[in-house]
């Protein structure tokens, strides 16, 4: 390096981020008083020692980001719409300019939502390492200062605080949301919602201002030398522009080769803990970060309850002897008790239940199909259908049914699982359980279900 290039990177990590001299102008002069008053124990370029940051691991941790991403951010956007936001019954339901394109949330494969949410969950949660270190490698950067030296570098970092903001909120929220049941004391929902959008605007923002650096960052070193490289070969990069690079490092405590190994080993450990839930049988004995527990009892109930009846409020008086299922949309009102429910034609499906929490499972569902219990009610061809169930005061009382849903032949008014009677918690004296529909539509403790052409 010759001594032209050495001194501006050496004068950078002396005292504060440098100005643009040769400017003139009201911004010039704003971004130097800035750079004269630097904030009491604001962490100057010399805190930072670790031989370890630079540009190369910064982009190597960015690209692993840049490709997984765009994967939570879509499943995300895929299960809101499965929620149904055209019947009002999505979280939040109004969302004024930012409402996605409406369709028909798909029947089929039957582990579509499944599919959709585990990624949407289980990917979000093994990433949390990844982007940890993400933000441990830029940390010189975020507190540099002045936080601007132009037009250019306000805009970068509000998309820097777009970026990071949204992340850390979504993510930790997520996780909280997930372990801890109605933790907040606002909508989780709405909150997650726009808060997505904050964070998909910092992360298009940001992918377009540094998509080129973190190339040439990734072109700057050999990823298969650093991979052979020690921890007493390690050395630090050249100092660079961003003040990513240590002016004073101290020697390394661990290769880089080690601090890819400990990153990535973290998120195959959150996945080790975690991925069983979403694909249940013997891999949830596994899973000790599920928020249901890995068991729930023993025989044909032995499966997660996202709300109990108890929760639920359900009187058991109820669900007794009483318990009448009303089918409205025809001429006249059909009324049918669990007896004559038993004595119809029974369809046998196994078919999922997938939650937003990222827990699922597959069950034996046996019971009367949508399609039937619409043509009794004189309603053959249905274009929804609305049920209702006994529980009262919860926002998933009840639930909109697409058309494709009711007709889809494994769709059921379920009495049984797993050749037994449902249990209370299950949804007793019936449940819906459709196709590739989220878990909390798939109502428990029908009352009745009104069939609309």
């Amino acid at each position: 390096m010759n001594s032209s290039n050495a001194r501006g990177p050496d004068r950078q990590r002396s005292g504060a981020t440098p100005v643009d001299d040769t400017a003139d102008g009201f911004p010039a002069r704003l971004w130097q008083a800035l750079g004269r008053h630097r904030p009491p124990g604001l962490p100057t370029p010399r805190t930072w020692r670790s031989p370890l940051r630079g540009p190369w691991l910064t982009s190597v941790f960015g690209s692993v980001l840049l490709v997984s991403l765009p994967v939570v951010i879509v499943t995300g956007l895929l299960d809101y719409i499965a929620y149904g936001p055209q019947f009002g019954q999505a979280i939040p339901a109004d969302v004024g300019w930012l409402h996605l394109p409406y369709f028909d949330w798909p029947t089929r494969p039957s582990w579509l939502f499944r599919l959709t949410e585990g990624l949407h969950v289980g990917l979000g949660i093994i990433l949390v390492p990844v982007v940890l270190a993400k933000l441990w490698s830029v940390l010189p950067r975020l507190f540099a200062w002045p936080p601007a030296r132009s037009i250019a570098d306000v805009l970068e970092r509000v998309s820097l605080l777009m970026l990071v903001g949204g992340i850390v909120f979504e993510m930790a929220t997520g996780v909280l949301n997930i372990q801890y049941d109605y933790l907040f004391g606002f909508s989780f929902y709405t909150a997650h919602y726009y808060g997505a959008w904050v964070f998909i605007a910092g992360f298009l923002t940001h992918v377009f201002v540094k998509f080129p650096r973190m190339v040439r960052g990734l072109r700057s070193r050999s990823l298969r030398r650093e991979l052979r490289t020690s921890r007493a070969d390690t050395r630090p990069e050249p100092l660079d522009a961003d003040g990513l690079v240590a002016a004073s490092p101290t020697p390394a405590t661990l290769s880089r080769r080690g601090a890819l190994a400990l990153v990535g080993g973290g998120s195959l450990l959150v996945a080790a803990l975690t991925v069983g839930q979403t694909l249940g049988g013997f891999t949830r004995q596994a899973a000790l970060l599920v928020p249901r527990g890995r068991s729930n009892g023993a025989g044909p109930h032995d499966f997660p309850v996202n709300r109990t009846a108890v929760a639920a409020s359900i009187d058991p008086a109820s669900t007794g002897a009483t318990w009448r299922l009303r089918l409205t949309g025809g001429t006249d009102a059909v009324t049918l008790d669990r007896t004559m429910l038993a004595r119809m034609h029974q369809h046998t499906a196994s078919l999922p239940i997938a939650c937003v929490e990222g827990w699922s499972t597959t069950q034996s569902w046996t019971g009367v199909r949508l399609r039937d219990l619409a043509a009794l009610a004189g309603v053959p061809e249905p274009v929804s259908a609305q049920v209702i169930s006994l529980e009262r005061g919860g926002p998933f009382g009840r639930a909109t049914l697409q058309g494709n849903q009711v007709a889809h032949p494994d769709s059921l008014l379920a009495l049984r699982v797993n050749g037994a009677d449902l249990s209370p918690d299950h949804g007793y004296p019936a449940r819906v359980i459709v196709p590739a529909l989220p878990g909390v539509h798939n109502t428990k403790w029908v009352e009745s279900i009104e069939f609309r052409s």
